[in-house]
C-alpha cells in the first residue's frame, strides 16, 4: 500500500497541547475581509448531492487533508488499523503551523483550492460552515446524539450539519488545592462566591488568587461570551442579524469578568499566555480558567512526577443568574463541497468519529473525545481531574454563530482593557461596543 504519511509540513512545530491562542490579528483581519467580499461558494449553491449516504465499502483513491500542527500530528499512528483495512487509500496529511492555519484555509476557500478534508476550530468555524464551500454531513454517516450536544450543534446552520466533531474541550476552574486548603477556601458555585475564593487562595499563600487572561484580544471576548450566556444573553437577537451588547446582562458580565482586576486580585499585564502554567506551579497565581491540556502538562512544568495530583483540583465554572454554561472549544472535520473523492473523504471522517479512535487519539495526544461514550474508558475515568470537564461539557455552548464574531470578540477584548484599568465603566464600554458591533454587523 502506498501511503503519504505526512504530506507537506511547512514550518511545522509539534505542540504538547491543543493550540489555544490561535486567532492572530492577521487572521481576524482576513476573516473580516473575506466576509465582506463574499468569498467562496454561495450558501445557496446546490451541494445536496454530497448528502447521499456513505456505504461501508473500503475507501480508495487519494484524499487530501489539512490540519493545524497540534492534535493531528499523531493521526498516522491513530489511523494505522484503518490504513490496513483500506489498502487502496492514500491519505495525504498536510500539517500547517497553527498560527497560519485559519489564514491559509480562508485563502484556499477564496481561491477554490481547498483540500478534500479540512479541520475546523469549533471557536472559529462559522465563517466556513456558512460559506457554501463545505458539504453537508451525509445522512446516517454518524449518530448526532452520540456527541456532546453543544459540539454537534456548533456545526449546524439552519438545521443542516457541516462538521463532524473530532475532539472537544471546555475551560474549567483549575486551582491549587493545597493553597485552597491552607486558606480555608470553599469551591465557588456562584458568581458571588468567586472573588472570595480568589482571596482565600491568597490567604493560603498565592501571590495572586487568579491568573487571568491578559491578552486583551479575541480570547478575552470569548470569555465575555461565556459569562454573558451565564447572565442570560447570547449577545445577539433571535434571528442572529443584530448584536445586543448594551444590555443589563452583558454589563453584568463585564463587571464580573473585570472584578479580579478592579479588586487588585489579578495583574493587568501578567501572566502572559506562556507564563500561565509556570505561575500556577510557582504559586505566583492560585488558579486559572483553562483547558485539559494544562492537566496533562503541569508535571512537566513542575519537573516532578505526581505534582499535579498532589497540588491541583478542578471545578466547573460558577453559575450565573441563568445557570452554568461553559465555553466550547475543539476541532472537527469538514469535507470540500467540490471534492472529487468525497465518498472516501467522508469514510475517513466517519472513522475519526468512532469511540475507539477517539480514545486512541486521547492516549496519543490528550485530545478529549467529542463522542460521549469514549469518556467511559479507564484512561479518562481514572483521572479525577477530568471529571469537571466532562460535567461541564454537558452544558457547553458555542461562541455566537455568526461570521463576524471574530472581529466583534476582538473589539470586546480590546475595550475591556480600559475597564480593567479603571479608565471607563462597564456600562460605558457596553455602549461603545454596541456602536462598534453595529458598524461591523453579524456577517449573516
Amino acid at each position: 500500500m502506498k501511503r503519504l504519511n505526512s504530506g507537506i509540513r511547512p514550518n511545522s512545530v509539534t505542540r504538547a497541547h491543543p493550540p489555544v491562542r490561535l486567532l492572530t490579528v492577521a487572521a481576524v483581519a482576513v476573516t473580516a475581509a473575506l466576509v465582506l467580499s463574499g468569498c467562496g461558494r454561495s450558501s445557496g449553491d446546490d451541494v445536496a448531492a454530497s448528502t447521499a449516504p456513505i456505504d461501508d465499502s473500503p475507501a480508495t483513491g487519494t484524499v487530501t487533508l489539512w490540519a493545524p500542527d497540534g492534535d493531528a500530528t499523531v493521526l498516522d499512528d491513530v489511523l494505522a488499523d484503518f490504513y490496513a483495512d483500506n489498502p487502496d487509500l492514500d491519505l495525504e496529511i498536510t500539517l500547517i503551523p497553527s498560527d497560519q492555519y485559519l489564514t491559509k484555509l480562508q485563502t484556499a476557500m477564496s481561491s477554490g483550492t481547498l483540500p478534500d478534508i479540512a479541520q475546523s476550530y469549533t471557536e472559529a468555524q462559522t465563517q466556513f460552515t456558512t460559506s457554501g464551500s463545505f458539504a453537508p454531513v451525509p445522512e446516517g454517516l454518524v449518530d448526532p446524539s452520540s456527541f456532546f450536544p453543544g459540539a454537534w450543534a456548533a456545526g449546524e446552520v439552519d438545521g443542516t450539519s457541516y462538521v463532524v466533531p473530532w475532539y472537544t474541550y471546555t475551560r474549567v476552574l483549575i486551582y491549587r488545592s493545597d493553597l485552597a486548603e491552607a486558606g480555608g477556601a470553599t469551591v465557588p458555585k456562584t458568581w458571588d462566591e468567586l472573588v472570595p475564593f480568589f482571596k482565600a487562595l491568597q490567604a493560603g499563600g498565592a501571590e495572586s488568587g487568579f491568573g487571568a487572561d491578559v491578552g486583551w484580544d479575541t480570547y478575552t471576548g470569548q470569555t465575555t461570551a461565556v459569562f454573558a450566556r451565564q447572565a442570560g444573553s447570547t449577545l445577539l437577537n433571535d434571528d442572529l442579524t443584530a448584536w445586543e451588547i448594551d444590555t443589563p446582562e452583558v454589563i453584568s458580565a463585564f463587571e464580573y469578568q473585570m472584578a479580579p482586576f478592579l479588586d487588585g486580585i489579578s495583574a493587568l499585564d501578567t501572566p502572559q499566555f506562556l507564563d500561565s502554567q509556570p505561575y500556577l506551579v510557582q504559586g505566583k497565581t492560585g488558579s486559572m480558567i483553562s483547558g485539559p491540556w494544562v492537566i496533562a502538562s503541569l508535571d512537566a512544568t513542575a519537573e516532578q512526577d505526581g505534582w499535579t495530583a498532589e497540588h491541583i483540583a478542578t471545578a466547573p465554572l460558577p453559575a450565573g443568574a441563568d445557570g452554568v454554561f461553559g465555553p466550547l472549544g475543539g476541532g472537527g472535520w469538514m469535507v470540500n463541497a467540490d471534492s472529487e473523492n468525497a465518498d472516501s473523504a467522508w469514510k475517513v471522517v466517519r472513522e475519526m468519529a468512532q469511540p475507539d479512535i477517539q480514545i486512541a487519539q486521547f492516549k496519543a495526544f490528550g485530545s478529549m473525545p467529542s463522542v460521549q461514550a469514549a469518556w467511559d474508558d479507564s484512561s479518562i475515568t481514572d483521572n479525577p481531574l477530568l471529571t469537571a470537564f466532562f460535567d461541564q461539557l454537558k452544558t457547553v455552548e458555542a461562541m455566537p454563530p455568526v461570521p463576524a464574531w471574530a472581529e466583534v470578540s476582538t473589539a470586546i477584548g480590546q475595550e475591556l482593557e480600559a475597564v480593567a484599568r479603571g479608565q471607563e465603566t462597564a456600562a460605558e464600554a457596553a455602549a461603545k461596543l454596541q456602536s462598534v458591533a453595529d458598524g461591523i454587523g453579524t456577517g449573516n
